[in-house]
């Protein structure tokens, strides 16, 4: 059995329960196939309230962390916001490589691009193992500076790159300069036992939403870049004429406190719920409770609550940006322009006046997480067969 290597800074945490929970779930399906340690790396910030990282929801988790379903290693390395940005893959690598020298893989597959990315392939060079990078989203979207030359630097280094999307895939060659053969999209799948159609009646009264109420479901980080301004003031325009519409944030983040604000200046807040960051479990319950699903994002890869929106057989409004196009089509949700609060609140006045059949929405999605698991051994497969057949020419 394949003894792998997973570099990631992203999974769930206890003060974060959405972040990275497509990793888990890889790693989880891909941990079936082979012996996969995971090396779950966090920067550490100094204890200074204006160090802290304004982006998302900071916060430390030390050696004993756990989660279902994996064999992790959790540690932390010293950086401090914008100054180490171009070193931060290097000291993460210092950490990095004796722990996985302990582990002995066979192959590193790393996580998001930059630092993690780079930090994988400078510790696999050390060990002498190759190295797989994939990318997930913002990670090649939204690169500029140091991170734009060191993502480059780190696609230019590696064995193979995923992308989750074919359009990810097309910027990755056309903008940072990838070998096309060793581009490969495999694209997410979700968890079946979780998300599917679910009788809206008894998810309703188990939320406390009345029967009549209209309701368009966000779940997410609550960051600029989702479109979360966008949706507040569409959502507002759309509520000045229809006295059942409801908003659903599901999720957390920094803006939280700015979105609370805008929706009480619009004398909204009785209209809209707040639920948290939730685990899987209880987010399919939300999704099936909604109308409709919208993610209004300005930049995606491939975004998986698109894909559990319609796993739940609801339609989706969402920005046609990155692998979305990929997902939805006419039958399951409306595409809209990102940044333009006129293009969604039609797009959201739309799908909640169109009908739809949730059961074929729900049909049309079968990709699971196995399959992602599948895919992506194939492609370390690849890697080391290439690796040993060029050896066994020296």
């Amino acid at each position: 059995m394949r003894r792998i290597a997973l570099v990631t800074p992203m999974l769930p945490v206890p003060h974060d329960q959405t972040r990275g929970r497509y990793i888990h779930e890889t790693a989880r399906a891909l941990s079936k196939l082979a012996q996969v340690r995971v090396f779950f790396q966090q920067s550490q910030y100094p204890r200074l309230p204006f160090m802290k990282p304004g982006s998302y929801l900071y916060g430390e988790v030390d050696s004993s962390y756990s989660i279902d379903g994996l064999d992790v290693e959790s540690f932390s390395y010293p950086a401090i916001p914008v100054v180490s940005r171009a070193l931060n893959s290097h000291v993460s690598s210092l950490y990095l490589t004796p722990r996985m020298r302990r582990f002995q893989p066979d192959l590193v597959l790393a996580y998001w691009v930059y630092p993690d990315g780079h930090a994988a392939l400078l510790s696999a060079k050390k060990l002498g193992v190759p190295c797989v990078v994939g990318a997930l989203g913002s990670d090649i979207h939204v690169r500029a500076g140091i991170n734009d030359f060191m993502t480059r630097r780190t696609i230019a280094g590696i064995d193979a790159l995923l992308t989750v999307s074919e359009a990810m895939r097309q910027t990755a060659i056309r903008e940072f300069g990838a070998k096309p053969e060793a581009v490969h999209t495999i694209v997410n799948g979700f968890n079946t036992s979780v998300f599917y159609p679910q009788p809206q009646g008894p998810l309703r009264h188990r939320l406390g939403i009345g029967a009549k109420e209209q309701v368009v479901v966000y779940v997410g980080r609550f960051v600029e870049a989702k479109g979360m301004r966008e949706l507040i003031a569409a959502f507002a325009q759309l509520a000045q004429n229809n006295q059942h519409l409801r908003l659903a944030l599901v999720g957390d983040g920094v803006m939280k406190g700015d979105l609370q604000a805008l929706i009480q200046q619009a004398g909204l807040a009785n209209r809209v719920y707040f639920p948290g960051g939730l685990p899987p479990e209880q987010v399919a319950q939300w999704i099936g409770a909604s109308d409709v699903l919208t993610l209004p994002s300005w930049s995606e890869g491939y975004p998986n609550v698109v894909v559990e929106g319609a796993a739940c057989g609801r339609p989706v409004v969402a920005t046609d940006v990155g692998g979305t196009r990929e997902i939805l089509n006419n039958s399951n949700g409306i595409l809209v322009k990102p940044k333009d609060v006129e293009s969604l609140r039609n797009g959201l006045e739309q799908a909640l006046k169109q009908p739809w059949d949730h059961q074929a929405i729900a049909a049309a999605m079968r990709r699971t997480w196995d399959d992602v698991a599948q895919e992506t051994l194939s492609v370390c497969e690849q890697v080391l067969n290439s690796k040993a057949q060029s050896a066994s020419l020296k």
